[in-house]
This record gives structure tokens, C-alpha cells and sequence, in this order.
């Protein structure tokens, strides 16, 4: 009888801790799927956000890069903050951040407009920081296919935003404002699937050896990872906000340019479930930084030399190819360090120095476009960019650490 009893009491303890983890990994996929949405939804209304409050081209930019200014500013300070509350705790305030702040950014006017995309990119920091480090420190046996569903729920939801954002408003009656505030609702849904790790993780110090920010600061391969950050994130936040803009002025109507950017989405799952898992087998990940800069210029050719001709296999080839540069951003994070505390270190580092190149990107590209009045400029800058972001992702991918 005893022996049966403590039969019992194991497997309850064994659907516990499959219960916990389940709850952690759900915990994880939906903190995922608030961090690509907010922005990606702008897009295709972009130029009825325009329209309605009379924005310039420049502006229109600023409204895309106000997030990514948000992220530079901020993500050197994540890791700071999170070493006082905890990991857990930090990101359940941000869900909550980014809910209000998707609520202020579809009330209606410029101020507000400006104003709620700055609280989304300071909310979104959080997560973009904390949550390599997080997966790293809860399943470092399984980062890659943790990491792997991770990106896969970030950018499914974030091609939904893209793809449904113009019907979204159509459906709501609200028109843009309902395309962008929709997400609020799952902001707050994800703050209360959440809620249960803030519970369950006390507020400990960070154990351990860590690498001094000033160290990470002068470290060569740290730079190399920064700034692959930054360039892969400039191309996908110039595409974001442009594409539907371009293809609609080369005939191509509102909604199906929104789908466009939408494929690019689309594209990115298959190798961002299937990227981390290899990178993490790999000695070295230079097959893969080969992979993305020969994809990505073949997408990008097929743009600017076919237009809408070619439109279909040159989203997808970009797709692929930022996809699988997203991937192994986030993974350099996790396999360059050696502690978690490390890792979140360098991914503060980077996404500060990879958010200040990125958030050049959209306003620049729209500049651009006023001044030479083509589209053929702006997109040469996404040429150079995926040039340079070759050559420092050779360096990234070599078997060091920071």
C-alpha cells in the first residue's frame, strides 16, 4: 500500500511538472505573438493613416521607427531592470504597457498616434530582450526548438497582422484604427496566461560570473552581432512599412499588397521553426549566413528589376532569407554566451546598436523616395545593407564566444 501510494504521488508530481511546462511554453508562444503584430499591422493602412491625418512620407516613417527608437534606447536597460524584478516579472508589466499603449495609438490623432507607438516600443522591448535569455535559462538542453517555436508564433501572428489588418478595419467598422488597436485585446489576454510564472518565480540575484557590460562593449564579435542585428532588422522594418506602399503605386491593389508583405511572413515559418534547431547542431553557422545573403539578393533583384512581375518568388526568397537572419540574430544571443545573465547582456548590447541602424531604415527609405520621386534609390539601400550584413555574419557565425 505504501509503495503504491508513492506511485501515486510521483505521477501526480510528473503531471505537475508537465502541466508547468506546458504553461510555460503557452506562456512563451503568446508573449511571442505581441511582438511582430503591433507593427506589422501598420503597413497596408499606412497610407489611410496618411490620408486621414494628412502625413507626410516622413513622418508616415517616423511612425514606423518610433518602435525601434524605443528598442535602441531601451534595451540596454532590460537586463538591469530585470536583475531587480525578475524576468518573469518585468515581462508581465510590459504586457500591460502594451496594452495601454495600443489602446492610446488607435484613439485618432497625430499626438496620440505618436504617443501609443512609443509605449508599444518600449513594451515590446522588453520581450525582444528578456525572452532568448528567459528560454535560455528554462530549457538550456532545448534552446533550439524552444527558440524555434518561439520565432514561428512571433512572425504567424505577425503575417495574420499584415494579411487581415485592411479587413480587420473593414470588419470592425473602424477602419485603421481598428486594424492597429485590435491587438490590445491580445495583449491582455496573454497578461493573464502569464500571470501564473509571476507567481511561481520569486525575486532572486543573478548568480554567477557575468560579463561586464564595459568587456561586451569592446568586444569585437559582440559589434559583428550588433550589427547583424540591426541590418536584418532595417530590411524587415523597411519592407514593413514600404512594400504595400510600393506595389500600390505600381498598380497593385491595397489589399493584395498587404498579403505581399504578408507572404514574407509566411515564408519565415518553415525555417524559423527548422533554423535554430540546425544553428544550435552546427560548429558554426557560415553555411547559413550564405543561405541568407544569396536568397536575399535574389528577392531583392527580382523586386526592383520585375516590379509586380516576379512578386510572388521574390517575397518569398526574402521571407526565407530574413527569416532564417532573424534566426540566427536571436541564436548568436544564446550561442556566443555562456550563461544566461551573459546572453541577456548581449542581447541588450544588440538590440540597443541593432535598433539605432534599424531605426534609420524607414524614415531614410522614405526620404529617399521624396527626393528622388522612385522607388529604384531607396531599394539600392537595401542592396548595401544585405552586403554589409553578409560580411559581419561571417563573423558571427564563426565557433567563438563574446
Amino acid at each position: 500500500m505504501k509503495g503504491e501510494t508513492n506511485t501515486k504521488l510521483s505521477n501526480k508530481g510528473v503531471k505537475k511538472i508537465n502541466f508547468d511546462l506546458v504553461l510555460i511554453v503557452l506562456g512563451i508562444l503568446f508573449i511571442a505573438a505581441n511582438l511582430r503584430a503591433p507593427i506589422t499591422s501598420v503597413g497596408p493602412v499606412i497610407t489611410e493613416i496618411s490620408e486621414t491625418l494628412n502625413l507626410s512620407p516622413a513622418f508616415i516613417g517616423l511612425l514606423t521607427t518610433i518602435p525601434l527608437i524605443s528598442f535602441a534606447l531601451l534595451s540596454a536597460f532590460a537586463p538591469k531592470v530585470a536583475r531587480k524584478t525578475g524576468l518573469e516579472r518585468l515581462l508581465l508589466y510590459s504586457l500591460l504597457l502594451l496594452a495601454i499603449g495600443l489602446f492610446i495609438r488607435s484613439i485618432g490623432n497625430v499626438p496620440f498616434l505618436f504617443a501609443g507607438a512609443a509605449l508599444i516600443g518600449a513594451a515590446i522591448t522588453v520581450g525582444n530582450v528578456l525572452m532568448p535569455a528567459y528560454i535560455k535559462k528554462m530549457f538550456p538542453n532545448k534552446v533550439g526548438i524552444v527558440t524555434g517555436m518561439y520565432l514561428v508564433s512571433m512572425n504567424f501572428t505577425s503575417a495574420l497582422a499584415a494579411g487581415f489588418s485592411i479587413r480587420i478595419g473593414q470588419v470592425s467598422g473602424m477602419g485603421w484604427q481598428g486594424s492597429i488597436g485590435i491587438w490590445g485585446v491580445l495583449a491582455l489576454i496573454t497578461f493573464f496566461i502569464w500571470y501564473p510564472q509571476v507567481k511561481k518565480s520569486p525575486i532572486v540575484a543573478a548568480q554567477g560570473k557575468r560579463t561586464s557590460s564595459r568587456a561586451l562593449w569592446k568586444s569585437r564579435l559582440a559589434w559583428n552581432i550588433a550589427i547583424f542585428m540591426g541590418l536584418q532588422s532595417l530590411l524587415f522594418y523597411c519592407l514593413a512599412a514600404w512594400l504595400p506602399a510600393i506595389l500600390q503605386s505600381w498598380g497593385m491593389s491595397a489589399d493584395r499588397s498587404g498579403w505581399m508583405l504578408s507572404f514574407i511572413q509566411m515564408a519565415q515559418l518553415p525555417i524559423m521553426l527548422i533554423g535554430p534547431i540546425l544553428a544550435a547542431r552546427m560548429k558554426n553557422q557560415l553555411s547559413l549566413v550564405w543561405i541568407t545573403f544569396i536568397l536575399l539578393i535574389l528577392g531583392l533583384a527580382g523586386i526592383i528589376f520585375g516590379k509586380t512581375l516576379f512578386i510572388i518568388p521574390s517575397v518569398i526568397s526574402i521571407g526565407i532569407s530574413l527569416g532564417l537572419a532573424f534566426t540566427l540574430a536571436m541564436m548568436f544571443m544564446v550561442l556566443r554566451t555562456k550563461t544566461t545573465s551573459e546572453s541577456a547582456e548581449l542581447s541588450g548590447m544588440s538590440q540597443t546598436v541593432g535598433y539605432i541602424i534599424a531605426a534609420c531604415g524607414p524614415p531614410l527609405f522614405g526620404a529617399l523616395f521624396s527626393l528622388t520621386d522612385n522607388w529604384y534609390v531607396p531599394l539600392t539601400l537595401l542592396v548595401i545593407a544585405a552586403i554589409v550584413l553578409f560580411v559581419v555574419g561571417l563573423t558571427s557565425a564563426k565557433d567563438q564566444y563574446v
